[in-house]
């Protein structure tokens, strides 16, 4: 966050040096284009775990316990992806990946006033992933990942305008996005089946940015987004296969278990912009 703010600052400065005297249309004033290119990472956290219904009930708040009973994860789990049977083999946490995006906007601004409103709708490819791993006493690993495949956006934005030349503003809005799921075990002897996958997910972004005119149709900026996205529809649904429903974990309270993980998918983007003003 330190590098955003050093970039921000930078580029107020450079607004202010290519100030000109005003043209018959003031800068931040009507229709624009504008792309994007960053990188998305996410929020690592320490708590992440898988989350388990074995009554069928349609709730994920059971643990899946052995016949002494047992936690049957009782190694516990880890935000990434598993790279062993066990939590000392370690896991790798989520990479950042490449963002990118392009959207039209309109601002408001009234004459003689330096304060913007206005509002965009952006098409965005994300490219950000979030996996989360289990380990059981079996041993065995269980790993879930998401993944953004694109996102539709429609949000608001308001700033001030400082020396004529620069926008520091701040944007939000609903998004609307297609998620995928992958799942990988080293268990080989129960069955796991993905159910609700590839499904469009709402959620929200919010964030600000600066942005500043190079002359008075081309700008560039940088800008920040929280992405949240409410992905409570895909699971995993794990049957007998070849294991034993006397002792299988999984198999004793109602002869399967599903999988999910955190309904929440968040991610963080950083981009640069440059666009055009008409």
């Amino acid at each position: 966050m330190k590098n955003i703010c050093k970039f921000g600052l930078a580029a107020l400065a450079a607004g202010t040096m290519l100030s000109a005297p005003a043209a018959a249309q003031e800068a931040f004033n009507g229709p624009y284009i504008v792309a994007s290119a960053g990188v998305s990472f996410q929020s690592d956290s320490d708590d992440d775990t898988l989350l388990f219904d074995t009554d069928g009930d349609g709730v994920f708040d059971d643990q899946v316990n052995t016949t002494a009973p047992a936690d049957a994860f009782g190694p516990g789990f880890c935000n990434g992806t598993a790279q062993g049977t066990a939590p000392g083999d370690g896991c790798v946490d989520d990479e950042t990946k490449v963002s990118y995006a392009g959207r039209v906007g309109y601002d408001f601004r009234s004459p003689g006033s330096n304060v913007v409103f206005g509002g965009l709708f952006e098409v965005s490819a994300e490219d950000g992933s979030d996996a989360t791993s289990g380990f059981s006493t079996t041993p065995a690993s269980y790993t879930l990942t998401r993944d953004i495949d694109y996102a539709l956006s429609l949000r608001a934005r308001a700033g001030f305008v400082m020396g004529e030349r620069a926008l520091v503003y701040a944007t939000g809005g609903a998004s609307y996005a297609r998620i995928n799921h992958t799942f990988d075990t080293s268990n080989g002897a129960n069955t796991f089946t993905s159910v609700d996958d590839d499904k469009m997910q709402w959620g929200y972004q919010a964030g600000g940015g600066v942005e500043f005119m190079l002359t008075d149709a081309l700008s560039l900026g940088v800008e920040y987004l929280y992405h949240n996205y409410q992905d409570d529809d895909y699971y995993v649904a794990v049957g007998q296969g070849t294991a034993d429903p006397l002792v299988n974990p999984f198999l004793l309270v109602s002869g399967g278990t599903d999988i999910s993980s955190s309904n929440n998918f968040d991610f963080h983007t950083i981009r640069a912009t440059v666009g055009f003003h008409f």
